[in-house]
């Protein structure tokens, strides 16, 4: 069998591990002056990705 490829788009954007999947938040680039403070705070710390979408971000990375 060949060696299978990572996508670098979902490589550079999940990390998994032991828990599950991370991922960053979004909306966190720009019009940040209209945003709550605490809205800001939340939006940085990371998250899991649902359930849902596992089984199709370890097919993205199949060596992690």
């Amino acid at each position: 069998m060949p060696k299978l490829k990572t996508n670098k788009g979902a490589a550079k954007r999940f990390k998994v591990t032991a828990g599950g999947i991370k991922r960053g938040s979004s909306h966190r680039r720009h019009i940040l002056t209209k945003k709550p403070s605490k809205r800001k705070r939340q939006l940085r710390s990371p998250d899991l990705i649902h359930a849902s979408d596992v089984r199709m971000v370890k097919r993205m990375l199949p060596y992690s």
